[in-house]
């Protein structure tokens, strides 16, 4: 059961000089950029995404109509698996088990929308520098250097093209400067119109499973729900309901904490007493996962952050009855 939710959970101070403060509102411009072109343009193109010693190359369509936007990921492994986001669902086809997984859309994202991108928290949290004189795919690009100022997040390194401001490689980069996960294009070509028929999925789905995930179940109530004792520093509860897992027979509380930035999902199952060892760590590129038994609960965070993160904001967690319920949550210190 401990294994349902890994697999629906991964299936996101001011500067002291001048000269470092004028580098970062360059990089936050060109963030700025990024981001609007994630959100605008057509693109179509083919990326191999690396997370440790596993590699997967995959095509790429992009189309944006109407503000809202459209997404194709077709992997090139010999699976056949393909990835549809349209505006309302995430459609994960597998052929090789002959399964479709549907989860509701939360945003108006793409995979390469994980990205970093300025917001109130990022200065404070990150420190940012950009140079030039690069190039990749014969363009030139701007490389965004984005570092975590303590230990509870990943830092990122970013290689944009100068003229669309797209993303042209990616990493996302652990304490010790290590790419732990690594977006990489060989072709990307933006396009003024792309026909809706290019994100049929190529799937035939005849006769597969059909499993509908993440549905919202009666919106949690306070006298039930959980709240964290401590913090890492930086994060905060943004959203909290129950969720339909599949895999589980009762809908879990599915609480959701951001740092503004990166973000961390818990999922509670009530029942954990016969669950396996009180508490594991698991890692799958990026993604960390921390699952433990909280009274008679199975506690389970995942996220792309560091491993202490969603170990702490696991351990952290308490049932708002029996608690005093004004209480502020206390913040981990820094130097842990």
């Amino acid at each position: 059961m401990r294994q349902a939710f890994a697999v629906a959970a991964v299936l996101c101070v001011a500067l002291t000089t001048p000269r470092a403060h004028a580098g970062a509102e360059a990089a936050e411009e060109w963030l700025q950029r990024m981001a609007g072109a994630l959100a605008s343009l057509n693109y179509e193109g083919l990326f191999t995404h690396s997370t440790g010693e596993q590699s997967e190359t995959m095509r790429i369509i992009h189309r944006v109509e109407g503000g809202r936007s459209q997404e194709r990921l077709v992997s090139l492994d010999g699976s056949g698996r393909e990835i549809v986001r349209t505006p309302e669902e995430i459609h994960f086809y597998m052929p090789d088990r002959r399964v479709v997984l549907v989860e509701p859309r939360s945003d108006d994202g793409s995979l390469l929308k994980a990205l970093p991108v300025p917001g109130p928290q990022l200065e404070a949290l990150y420190t940012l520098e950009v140079r030039g004189g690069q190039k990749l795919l014969g363009r030139a690009v701007r490389a965004l250097e984005i570092r975590p100022r303590d230990t509870y997040r990943y830092g990122y390194r970013l290689w944009l093209d100068e003229e669309t401001a797209m993303p042209l490689r990616s990493e996302v980069v652990d304490g010790d400067g290590k790419a732990v996960e690594t977006i990489h294009f060989t072709r990307l070509e933006t396009r003024g119109h792309i026909p809706p028929q290019r994100l049929e999925p190529a799937v035939d789905a005849t006769g597969f499973q059909w499993i509908r995930a993440g549905k919202r179940a009666e919106p949690m109530v306070a006298s039930g729900g959980w709240r964290p004792r401590r913090m890492p520093p930086g994060f905060r509860l943004v959203g909290s309901r129950m969720q339909v897992m599949p895999g589980v027979p009762v809908p879990v509380h599915h609480l959701i904490f951001s740092d503004g930035f990166a973000s961390v999902s818990v999922f509670i199952e009530p029942g954990a007493a016969k669950g396996p060892a009180p508490s594991e760590s698991t890692r799958a590129g990026s993604a960390n996962t921390f699952s433990t038994q909280v009274r008679g609960h199975m506690i389970t965070a995942v996220g792309e952050v560091p491993a202490a993160t969603v170990r702490d904001i696991a351990t952290s967690l308490a049932p708002v009855q029996g608690e005093a319920s004004s209480a502020a949550p206390a913040t981990v210190p820094r130097d842990r």
